[in-house]
């Protein structure tokens, strides 16, 4: 197997020359992919830029008659990822790593995300300083900073790419076998204000011998779980934080993407749903909130972190909106609903307290919810009745309903 190594070489085949001979040093097998189009390629990688773009369904001269790097950039995209992932299926490739700018970054990560996690992938990008998450998505991909434009071999650059190339080596030399595992997987989503009912949850699950993935609901975390329900890794799912809707609803900065909530539904496989911070909204630093939300109530978690509180109406959409979701439920799916809170900061006494607005919220929810039961409870969601109610549910859940195949570590 093989380091696939993604560059355009008609603007960086010196560097991509340079990683490829410290990765031969170290003792790793290297196909150079040529992912570029418009300039000419001065000398000829093992996966060629024509087939990068017959797999995208077009050619290397169509591209060059249109002019258009955009258009260019996108169908390498496409043709990268495909010839990456026929690489995988075909036990010929170990790890990915790419070099590039702006184009460059977006067509080697586009086709990593397509690799399962555990696959060593590895950017050196110009982009890497800065906000990151469209690069990276819901995947292990290791971002280096270039620190210099790659454009050239100097010796800020050559320092930087052989420090690159010997991460990937030590990656693909040194990756921990998979450990065979009887122990089904559950996924469960916290933030800060549910961690109480997680972690008690965990506890009671693994208890009954299951292993727990936390995910932290920030918009990534979130899409993270949903591509591992999707990949048939999960047995079952405590999805206690659903936070996430809320940003992606009313334009927050922790969005998960319009399909959170979606992958168990479709997957069919055991989910317990709670409401966790739903009573908020997240953004960045006080004064970096839009002005269209001068009136709303913010709380200040710290100098970083602004939350605002939803409202009475945004929690009936919320609760809509969840109702909907679960009602598109192809296998066993419960609720439960937190009477006294759904949060640390919401409950008597604290800063986002509103009965009125869990009452819309439980409403809505329970209305749209069709079939799927709701239990109302009167206690706090972090209160540890509650936790271990939603726990010992979702195991009798995936008791009843064991997966048609193995599903683990």
């Amino acid at each position: 197997m093989a380091v696939y190594l993604l560059v355009t070489l008609d603007t960086k085949a010196d560097e991509a020359r340079a990683v490829r001979d410290r990765l031969h040093e170290l003792g790793i097998d290297v196909r150079v992919v040529d992912t570029g189009c418009l300039g000419e390629t001065p000398w000829r990688a093992d996966v060629t830029r024509e087939s990068i773009f017959a797999a995208a369904g077009t050619s290397v001269r169509e591209m060059q008659q249109a002019g258009d790097r955009g258009q260019a950039v996108t169908a390498a995209a496409v043709g990268a990822a495909a010839v990456i992932e026929a690489a995988f299926a075909a036990g010929k490739l170990s790890a990915v790593m790419g070099l590039g700018g702006s184009a460059g970054t977006t067509i080697a990560t586009t086709a990593m995300q397509r690799l399962p996690i555990g696959i060593p992938k590895l950017m050196v990008s110009t982009l890497a300083s800065g906000q990151v998450r469209p690069y990276v998505g819901d995947k292990d991909i290791v971002m280096v900073n270039s620190v210099v434009d790659i454009a050239g071999l100097n010796r800020i650059s050559r320092q930087i790419l052989s420090n690159a190339a010997a991460a990937m080596a030590g990656m693909v030399q040194h990756r921990q076998p998979v450990q065979a595992d009887d122990k089904p997987l559950v996924a469960a989503t916290m933030f800060g204000v549910t961690t109480p009912c997680v972690e008690h949850a965990r506890r009671c699950l693994e208890q009954a011998g299951y292993e727990v993935l936390v995910f932290h609901a920030t918009g990534n975390g979130g899409q993270a779980m949903e591509s591992l329900i999707r990949e048939g890794e999960i047995a079952g799912v405590l999805d206690v934080t659903t936070t996430e809707l809320a940003d992606e609803l009313f334009g927050g900065d922790l969005s998960a993407g319009p399909d959170r909530l979606t992958a168990a539904a479709v997957a069919g496989i055991p989910q317990v749903v709670s409401v966790g911070a739903t009573d908020m909204v997240n953004f960045g630093p006080r004064d970096s909130i839009p002005g269209r939300f001068a009136d709303r109530q913010f709380f200040v978690h710290n100098p970083t972190v602004t939350l605002m509180r939803t409202t009475d109406e945004e929690n009936s959409q919320l609760g809509q909106t969840i109702g909907c979701k679960v009602a598109q439920s192809t296998g066993p799916t419960e609720v439960f609903l937190p009477l006294q809170g759904v949060s640390a900061i919401d409950r008597t006494g604290q800063p986002f307290d509103s009965p009125s607005a869990r009452k819309r919220l439980f409403q809505a929810l329970v209305e749209h919810a069709g079939s799927v039961p709701c239990h109302s409870m009167d206690c706090h969601i972090n209160d540890p009745a509650f936790a271990e109610a939603m726990a010992h549910r979702l195991v009798e859940l995936i008791q009843s309903h064991p997966p048609a195949s193995k599903i683990g570590g």
